[in-house]
């Protein structure tokens, strides 16, 4: 089982939904990065349901700090955080053992665990895990805004309704992201995205969403060709989060129906720093950083678990079946996704940039 990313900079997930706790062991930090607990709670603040338009399960992320911190600061071995499993209800999952969810992982896990995986709430496959990896990435995005590096990830687009397009000021727009409650940029379409998800939630079933992430004054030289590009590693690292169904760079997909001459990023100086005119790439060329903002989008689908009859099979039985779901789950989770994105997009730069300068570049 693969639950480990990285290379100089790792971070191993452990847990299940339902079981005793969740939790990440980081190797590779720098000793004498400082840990601010407080900043850690926030992130994971924002990725916990907090009105209808989420999950009612209401689990509080007391995180506790196991090892690899000393009065304050990384020792430069392994850090182990956990995050305790305090409202878990394996009851409303009785029914549903061998039948496999529509869009869920329940019955690839089982040709894959011969039905010896944990399959309450989700067990490993659960987004639920993706607290341990906020909390990872809210060490790391830490000591990045330490060297300058900020990250902002907001709902481009959810249902049928966009947010704000990012403005030339992206420090002004992540800074406002950071400080909001919910991840959009414009508090009104924030307020119609909202109504369209009540309304699926309301006709029992889900909505999906796109979501933006901006990174500015990354270093410039970052990454490598072929295999290990900022697109390759980044991609690599964010279809691992549930629900993630598609990834582009810049303009993505939009390039296949434009010319060359209209979307090619002129280049020019000022002040003896070289910029580009446009950045439809997203701040990459051959895999590289170029000091331009690095922009990229994922698509996330519609929480699978809806309260519809669906057709399934029963995998134990071998035998056609209907299922309704019932319990706690999210209409939309793209809004919960977007620390999520955050924290992977920090853990994954940041390992490029220690395997660029060093292990000591963070500290």
């Amino acid at each position: 089982m693969k639950n480990t990313f990285g290379n100089s900079l790792t971070v191993t997930l452990f847990g299940e939904s339902h079981g005793p706790c969740i939790g990440a062991v980081i190797d590779g930090l720098a000793p004498g990065i400082k840990i601010d607990e407080q900043y850690i709670a926030e992130k994971l603040s924002k990725r916990r349901p907090k009105d209808e338009t989420a999950t009612s399960r209401r689990e509080p992320d007391l995180f506790e700090i196991k090892s690899g911190v000393f009065n304050g600061f990384t020792t430069g071995t392994p850090l182990c955080i956990i995050i305790p499993n305090t409202d878990t209800i394996s009851k409303n999952y009785d029914d549903l053992l061998g039948k496999a969810r529509p869009g869920h992982a329940d019955y690839a896990a089982f040709c894959k665990y011969h039905g010896f995986e944990d399959a309450r709430g989700g067990g490993h496959f659960s987004g639920r895990i993706t607290a341990s990896l906020v909390a990872a990435g809210a060490i790391i995005s830490y000591a990045l805004q330490n060297k300058g590096i900020y990250i902002g990830t907001h709902v481009k687009k959810c249902a049928d309704i966009y947010d704000s397009e990012f403005s030339d000021d992206l420090k002004t727009d992540i800074s406002s992201l950071l400080s909001k409650d919910f991840p959009a940029l414009s508090d009104e379409k924030y307020g119609k995205m909202r109504e369209a998800v009540l309304n699926a939630k309301n006709d029992n079933d889900s909505v999906g969403g796109i979501i933006e992430t901006a990174v500015i004054c990354m270093p410039k030289g970052v990454g490598e060709p072929w295999f290990d590009t900022v697109e390759g590693k980044l991609s690599h690292a964010l279809f691992s989060v549930p629900a993630v169904k598609g990834v582009e760079f810049g303009l993505g997909f939009s390039f296949a129906d434009k010319r060359a001459s209209n979307v090619n990023d002129g280049l020019y100086i000022e002040n003896g720093e070289i910029y580009t005119k446009t950045n439809n790439n997203g701040g990459i060329n051959g895999g590289i950083t170029n000091g331009m903002p690095v922009i990229f989008r994922c698509a996330i689908k519609p929480t699978p678990s809806i309260s519809k009859v669906q057709d399934t099979v029963d995998y134990k039985n071998n035998e056609n079946t209907q299922i309704e779901i019932h319990g706690r789950h999210d209409p939309c989770i793209a809004f919960r996704a977007c620390p999520v994105i955050d924290a992977i997009c920090a853990i994954t730069l940041a390992d490029l940039l220690v395997l660029r300068y060093g292990t000591d570049y963070l500290a």
